[in-house]
């Protein structure tokens, strides 16, 4: 009995010990992202360095600085652009250990120039990696991008935006992924032969039968199946025919915004069966409900003003320059983006949560995340609201690597199976 009464007393004082220590002595926000990060860096889900580079050096990159990219601003040019996002200097700083570089190319109904243009972009990223030896890696399977990040490298691997960059050819898709892609978003802004669009009139109810095919090559051949900017209907087609976890490489959740580009509640438990991941994004305008309602008054305010100044470009542009004066874009801070992560996590569990900012694919980012060496301010925010450590490392990159390896693990168990064939076109 007395053994059992010392035994007590001494659970009680360790208790009361830890009840005791002092608030200055528990880890701050700060620190315990900052540990997080270290075990953990970002495996970010959507960067659109690749399409800077077209759009401002046309590609030719040899002497292009991706050391220091804050003087690239050209505020005179038409339109004006802002200075890149992203870097190496600033890739750090942000504890992005792992990217998905995007390949992207506008959606366009000529698909050969889409397939080409595609491949340009594939070789402007393996240009660019392979001048930065010391610093970036690209990687072809989860072993070599986790082998990239523990020698201290910026791993990468290769997004397709768009199913029009395979134009409409299981072939092609093939070879895209033997040159290094390792998800394709399956559409972009426009409806395509195959697949209807989140940002277009419904042509399909979804997917086809051909776009189902495309599916279950994907997962046949090891490429994730990424449903950022699908409609609602192709989402449900899409988890209904994969076999492997699917990805939103760069959404946020209609919940918190209702716009059509961010998941529904109603998708959300399918996302969950599946074993997939919301990689939430950070553009303002899929973020934040005031942003995107001021984005409608001023297309509304615009498609106003061209019918009231016919023929005369220069009022009309005065006329929206005063408005837009008069109704500034509303700040987005960090707060916002940590509101769908917690709505994601509330429905969906921390298991299936993830990071896609879309830097240089956006005009604008919340306030303190900027650019990419924000992301440990977005995770201070996260430890102030209670994540712990575990749910941190989960966000930053465990659960995009546990994606990554289930689609790798799939495709393995299909090596006996042929490819899908389908008749080329005449």
């Amino acid at each position: 009995m007395a053994a059992m009464t010392k035994s007590f007393l001494l659970v009680g004082l360790a208790a009361l010990a830890l009840m005791s220590v002092p608030a200055a002595a528990q880890p701050s926000p700060e620190a315990v992202a900052d540990a997080a990060l270290k075990k953990a860096p970002v495996f970010d889900g959507h960067n659109d360095v690749p399409w800077a580079l077209r759009g401002r050096v046309d590609n030719v990159i040899n002497n292009f600085d991706f050391q220091d990219t804050t003087d690239t601003a050209a505020p005179d040019a038409t339109p004006p652009r802002i200075a890149m996002h992203t870097d190496l200097t600033r890739l750090r700083k942000g504890r992005v250990g792992a990217q998905f570089w995007s390949v992207y190319v506008p959606s366009n109904a000529n698909e050969p120039q889409a397939v080409q243009q595609t491949i340009e972009q594939i070789d402007v990223m393996k240009r660019l990696v392979a001048r930065y030896p010391n610093d970036l890696a690209l990687a072809s399977t989860s072993a070599e991008l986790e082998k990239a990040m523990k020698a201290g490298k910026i791993a990468g691997m290769l997004g397709m935006e768009g199913g029009h960059s395979i134009g409409s050819s299981l072939a092609v898709l093939r070879q895209m992924y033997d040159l290094g892609a390792r998800y394709m978003t399956l559409t972009h802004a426009k409806n395509l032969s195959w697949a209807d669009a989140a940002t277009d009139a419904p042509a399909h109810d979804g997917l086809t039968d051909f776009g189902r095919q495309v599916v279950r090559e994907m997962n046949r051949i090891g490429m994730i199946v990424d449903l950022s900017h699908v409609s609602e209907a192709t989402m449900r087609d899409a988890l209904e025919t994969a076999k492997a976890p699917v990805m939103f490489s760069h959404s946020g959740v209609r919940a918190v915004n209702p716009h059509p580009r961010n998941v529904p509640d109603s998708v959300l438990p399918a996302v969950k069966a599946n074993g997939g991941i919301v990689m939430v994004v950070l553009l303002p305008g899929f973020l934040d409900a005031d942003v995107r309602a001021q984005g409608l008054a001023r297309t509304a305010e615009q498609a106003r003003l061209k019918a009231l100044y016919p023929g005369d470009p220069a009022a009309e542009q005065a006329a929206l320059k005063s408005w837009d004066a008069a109704n500034p874009v509303p700040a987005t801070t960090i707060a916002k983006v940590a509101d769908h992560i917690d709505h994601l996590k509330k429905t969906v569990g921390v298991d299936h949560i993830g990071l896609g900012g879309d830097y240089d694919g956006m005009d604008s980012a919340p306030t303190g995340m900027e650019d990419v060496a924000g992301y440990p301010a977005l995770f201070a925010e996260l430890a102030r609201r209670g994540y712990t450590a575990s749910d941190l490392e989960k966000i930053a990159s465990g659960n995009m690597l546990r994606v990554l390896k289930a689609v790798e693990a799939y495709a393995a168990s299909q090596k006996g199976q042929p490819p899908i064939e389908t008749p080329v076109a005449k």
